[in-house]
C-alpha cells in the first residue's frame, strides 16, 4: 500500500517520515524546483520562509513541551533541528540552510520514500493521501480542495523578516546582550534615542507598501504581523512589542535605550542575522531606506528583504477529526498550516500525527488518540472542535491544554506541572515502537 503525501514542507516531510518508518511506502509530491510559491526560494525541503527560530526551548513554555513530545515520537524535524541548532538564548534557532539540507538528505535517502518532482493538482479520492500543501497552496490544488469540501476557504496574510550580513552591522553602535542577561548574549541590539525612534517611526508608517494579491482585503495573523501594520496602531505600540527596550541596558552603563531593534543569528556560522519582529511587506527599496535608519544598520547589506504573501487554511473544525483525517473520506488526511495550526513546530506536529495514524490505519492498527493533556493532543482537539464558531490559526499554548485541578501560586509552577504530566502521559503511548 502506498500513501501520497502532498508537499515537502515541515508537515509533509514529518508525515512521510512517520509513515515510512512504519513500513509504509510513500510517494512524496513536491512541485519545487519546477514551480515555486511567492515565498519559497530554495530547492530543499522543509524550507523556513519566515524566522529561523523554532521558539522557546524550556518546558515552562507550551511550544517547548511540544518539541519534547515530538522528540519522544522520533520526529525527523526535531532530530534535524537539534543537529543544526545555532545560539539563540532561551530559544531553539537553527541554521536555516543546514536544517533544510539535512531534512532533504534524510528524506531522499529513505528507501520507502519516492520523490515525485511535480505539481499535484487534483485530489484522487480513491488513493490514500495526506495533503500538506501549506498556506501557499497552488491554484489548481486550491480549487480541487475547495471542490472536495464544497465550501470556501478562510484566509490571512503572513510576512517574513529581512536578513542582513553580520559584517555589515556597525558594532560601534550596536551591542550583544540577552534581555535581562538571561542566557548567553546571542542577540545583537541596535539602540535608539527618542529622537531617532520618532524619525524612524514617521518614515515607517509613511513608507510605500508592495501590492498585495490574492484576496479582497488584508487579514493579518497577530503572531506574524508586519511591523508597519503594528506601528500604525499607535506611536508606542512598537515600544511594547519588538522594539521593547527593558532588560537591554547598554553595556557598562545603567542606561536603558528608548527603543531597541534586536537581530538574531540566522545561520550556524553567525554570518547572517534576521531582524526580530520585522516581518514586512514594504517595497524592497523602502525597506532598504527605512531600516537603514536604525543605528548600526546604516550600511547594512540585506541578503533577503521581507515579503508578504497569502496564507490559506481550511475550516478544520467542520472538516477534520482529531487525527487530521477528513470527515468526508477516511482515505484523505490534511496536515500543516493549511489545517489552522500556526508555527513551524505546530505544523510538523500535525504532520507527525497524520503520518502515524495514516500508517496505523493501513497496518490495521488502532489510531493513536493524543490526549488533551498533551501539547500534541491539545492541537489535535483544537482544530477538530466543532463548537468553535470563529476558527482562527492557533499556536500551541497552555491555554488549550487540559487544566489541572491543583492550585499553584505561580504560573511557572503550574506550567511545570502541566509539562511533567503531559510527558508522563505521552511516554505511555509508546510511539517509538514502530
Amino acid at each position: 500500500m502506498t500513501v501520497n503525501i502532498i508537499g515537502a514542507g515541515l508537515a509533509g516531510c514529518e508525515a512521510a517520515w512517520q509513515c515510512a518508518q512504519r513500513g509504509i511506502k510513500v510517494n512524496l509530491w513536491e512541485m519545487k524546483p519546477k514551480k515555486y510559491s511567492p515565498a519559497h526560494k530554495s530547492e530543499n525541503f522543509a524550507e523556513l520562509v519566515c524566522s529561523n527560530s523554532l521558539r522557546a526551548k524550556g518546558l515552562e513554555n507550551a511550544v517547548g513541551l511540544l518539541k519534547e513530545e515530538m522528540r519522544r515520537a522520533s520526529s525527523l524535524i526535531m532530530e534535524c533541528a537539534d543537529a543544526t541548532e545555532v545560539p539563540a538564548g532561551g530559544a531553539l534557532a537553527v541554521d536555516r540552510d543546514g536544517f533544510s539540507s539535512l531534512v532533504t538528505e534524510k528524506i531522499k535517502n529513505h528507501p520507502l520514500i519516492t520523490l515525485i518532482s511535480d505539481e499535484y493538482k487534483k485530489i484522487n479520492e480513491d488513493e490514500y493521501t495526506i495533503i500538506a500543501s501549506g498556506p501557499l497552496t497552488s491554484d489548481d490544488l486550491y480549487d480541487s480542495i475547495k471542490e472536495f469540501f464544497g465550501e470556501s476557504y478562510l484566509h490571512f496574510f503572513d510576512a517574513a523578516a529581512p536578513i542582513v550580513t553580520k559584517e555589515s552591522i556597525d558594532m560601534t553602535k550596536a551591542y550583544k546582550k540577552a534581555r535581562y542577561d538571561k542566557g548567553d548574549p546571542d542577540y545583537i541590539n541596535c539602540p535608539m534615542t527618542k529622537d531617532e525612534y520618532e524619525l524612524f517611526y514617521n518614515e515607517l508608517i509613511n513608507a510605500e507598501l508592495a501590492p498585495v494579491h490574492g484576496a479582497d482585503k488584508e487579514v493579518v495573523f497577530e503572531g506574524c504581523m508586519p511591523v508597519e501594520t503594528m506601528a500604525k496602531r499607535g506611536k508606542d505600540t512598537l515600544l511594547f512589542g519588538p522594539l521593547k527596550p527593558v532588560g537591554l541596558e547598554i553595556p557598562g552603563t545603567d542606561e536603558i535605550p528608548y527603543a531597541v531593534v534586536q537581530l538574531r543569528m540566522d545561520n550556524k556560522e553567525g554570518s547572517l542575522y534576521n531582524m526580530v519582529g520585522f516581518q514586512t511587506h514594504l517595497k524592497f527599496g523602502e525597506q532598504k531606506r527605512v531600516f537603514s535608519m536604525i543605528p548600526g544598520l546604516s550600511d547594512a547589506e540585506f541578503v533577503r528583504f521581507g515579503v508578504m504573501h497569502r496564507n490559506t487554511f481550511i475550516n478544520s473544525p467542520n472538516l477534520l477529526n482529531c487525527h487530521y483525517q477528513t470527515l468526508k473520506n477516511p482515505k484523505i488526511f490534511f496536515a500543516g498550516q493549511i489545517t489552522g495550526v500556526e508555527g513551524y513546530i505546530e505544523s510538523a506536529s500535525s504532520g507527525m500525527v497524520a503520518g502515524i495514524n495514516m500508517a496505523n490505519m493501513l497496518l490495521g492498527k488502532d489510531f493513536v488518540d493524543f490526549p488533551k493533556e498533551t501539547a500534541t493532543g491539545a492541537l489535535c482537539h483544537y482544530i477538530s472542535d466543532s463548537s468553535v464558531k470563529n476558527f482562527q490559526p492557533m499556536n500551541v499554548t497552555f491555554g488549550i491544554i487540559s487544566p489541572s485541578d491543583k492550585r499553584f501560586r505561580k504560573k511557572r509552577e503550574k506550567n511545570a506541572y502541566l509539562s511533567s504530566r503531559a510527558l508522563e502521559i505521552f511516554n505511555s503511548l509508546n510511539l517509538q515502537n514502530y
